[in-house]
Parts: structure tokens; sequence; C-alpha cells
């Protein structure tokens, strides 16, 4: 690629300091699912184990422009780098995938269901368009309660649950309720093995926004800098009273639905189309030619995110699981989080 493939920064307000905190979350959750896919070909992990490979660019985009503490994320599989961005500790992680008791879920529940709800983090549902209607109603809460300024709801849906009748649902009490709502659709172009055009007839999903009256954006998923460009401006859209916005990101999942299919069902001629680019090569090329980041300093965070995993790991491997004997079965949300 040439240098001028990449766009300058057009958004003054995209501080240097959130794209490179962006780009270090998208690192570190390479390396961790990359580690946690190691452990599940080995046998150290029950269930399934399902990677963001490919689509980092656009989850850690929402993540990082949502305000901890204050804002709801509701993560979907493949949110890993948002999960991260979000400042979700490695630890949840990994207690989570390898059963530990001392996990937000407590050894309940593993891989991806984790979340903690008092900290605006609910679980993620493997119904996958029911976390849209989740955040509709939490946000819709927080109005009733007088507790709704200034706040963001974010969730993330692939291109095959934007057909689920709850994210229809739940787009449609948003726009109604003209609630401070983003939708991130990753348009990864199969829902599971199941191409798009075998799941919807319209020529692009940015069109189902105009149909709920709200507003919409299409990105180009692999290209960082336009996912952080365009999340921000729905973001922003939405704080400001905008009401809810849809962003659609174009990409190919670059993994298998989980680790245990081959995604042999994809075309070559799509993995090798722009699509198939991956968005971390990208990223690394844009920053390096805007002068933001320098070769040392991405592989020191490559070695810093590696030593961050290895040790969560390291961690909860150690430690037990569940004792159905001790265990109180309380709510997470009712009895409190551990740390």
């Amino acid at each position: 690629m040439s240098n001028g493939a990449f766009p300058k920064i057009a958004d003054p307000t995209l501080e240097p300091e959130l794209i490179r905190r962006c780009y270090q979350s998208m690192i570190t959750s390479r390396v961790l699912e990359s580690k946690l896919s190691s452990l599940y070909k080995a046998g150290k992990i029950v269930g399934g184990v399902y990677l963001g490979t490919g689509q980092e660019a656009i989850s850690g985009s929402l993540g990082v422009l949502l305000k901890r503490g204050r804002d709801i994320f509701s993560p979907l599989i493949r949110d890993q780098a948002g999960r991260i961005a979000f400042e979700e500790d490695l630890l949840d992680a990994t207690r989570t995938y390898l059963g530990s008791a001392q996990g937000p879920m407590r050894g309940r529940d593993g891989n991806v269901h984790r979340g903690r709800p008092l900290e605006g983090m609910p679980a993620m549902i493997s119904h996958l368009g029911v976390g849209l209607s989740l955040v509709t109603g939490m946000l819709l809460a927080r109005r009733l309660k007088g507790a709704l300024t200034g706040v963001v709801g974010g969730t993330s849906v692939g291109d095959g649950a934007t057909s689920t009748g709850s994210f229809h649902e739940g787009l449609n009490m948003a726009a109604v309720e003209k609630l401070p709502l983003v939708v991130v659709v990753a348009d990864n172009q199969f829902a599971y093995s199941t191409p798009r055009e075998r799941q919807f007839a319209c020529k692009s999903l940015l069109e189902r926004a105009a149909g709920y009256g709200v507003s919409g954006f299409e990105v180009d998923g692999t290209d960082f800098i336009a996912c952080l460009q365009t999340v921000k401006q729905a973001v922003d859209s939405a704080r400001a009273g905008g009401g809810p916005q849809l962003v659609v990101a174009r990409l190919l999942r670059l993994c298998g639905h989980g680790e245990h299919d081959d995604a042999s069902y994809v075309p070559p001629e799509l993995r090798d189309s722009n699509l198939g680019r991956d968005c971390l090569e990208v990223a690394r090329a844009q920053l390096l030619d805007m002068g933001m980041v320098t070769e040392s300093e991405i592989s020191a965070w490559q070695d810093e995110a590696t030593e961050r995993v290895q040790e969560a790991v390291a961690i909860a491997q150690k430690e037990r699981g569940p004792d159905p004997y001790q265990e109180d079965w309380r709510a997470t949300s009712t009895s409190g989080m551990q740390s």
C-alpha cells in the first residue's frame, strides 16, 4: 500500500492517545485469543472458543469510545478487543474460560458468557440479537431513574443477528424512545456458514437504519482510522441527543465461526479481496505512516501483551473451580461482584 492509501485524522477531537490505546487493545486481544486457541486445542478449555480475528478495529473502536463507569457496553462473541478497550481485566477472561470460581461468573458459565453488569458490562447472551434489546432496556431504566444524561449504550451484532426478531424489536423501541444507543453491525459476510445473499435481500444493511428512522453509517471494517472516526461520530451523536445510531462495518471474519470450524465455505476470492485484509496490519501501517507510533513501540506493546496474557493464564490455571456444596447460587446482580 502507498502512503496515500491511508486517511489522515480529519477529526481533531480524536486524540492520539485514544488512537494508541485502541491499537494496544487490538494487539492484546490478538495475543490473548491466540493463547485461548492454543488452550482449547490442548483440551484445557471446556466449551467453545470464538475469536475476533479481523474484527478488532471496529470492536476496539466501540469499546474505547465508551466510558467505563458511565456508559453501557454489551459485547458480542468477537468483541475481545472492545472488552479490553472498555478496560475489562484480562483475569476476567482467563478465569471464565478456564472455569475459575474467582471469575466474574464464579465458574458457572464459560468463554464469552461473562460480564460485570453492575459496572455497565452485561454478560454476553448467545441469542445474539438479544444484546440490542438488553441495552435498550438498560437505557430506558436509567431514564426512568433520571440517570441517563450523558450516557451512551453500545452493543455489537453480526449480520446474521440483524435477521432476528429481537434485533428489530429492540431497534424499533430504541428509535421510538430516542435512546442514546449505538449498534455496530459486523457485516462479516456469513452467519456461521450462511452467506449474505441467503440472509437478506437488501443491498446493504445500512438500509435498515432508515426503516426505523435512525441515523446510519457504513465503514470499511478493515480500516482502523476510518472505524474510529465513524464510531466516534455515532457515539458523539447519540451522546448529544441524536437518538439511536447504526454503524455497519464491512469486513470478513478471518477465522471459523469458532475454533471447531475450519471456514472451508469461505471462497478464496473473498479471502483475497479487500474485505479479507487484516485490520491489525492495516492499523500498524497507518500509525507508522502518520508517525504516531514507532516499530520499537509496537514490539514493546506486543511483548507487554504476551507477558500480561501469560500471567493471567497462569493465575487462572492455579485456581479452583466452583464447589456446588459451598455455592450460594444467588445472581451476581443482587449479591455483588467479586473482585
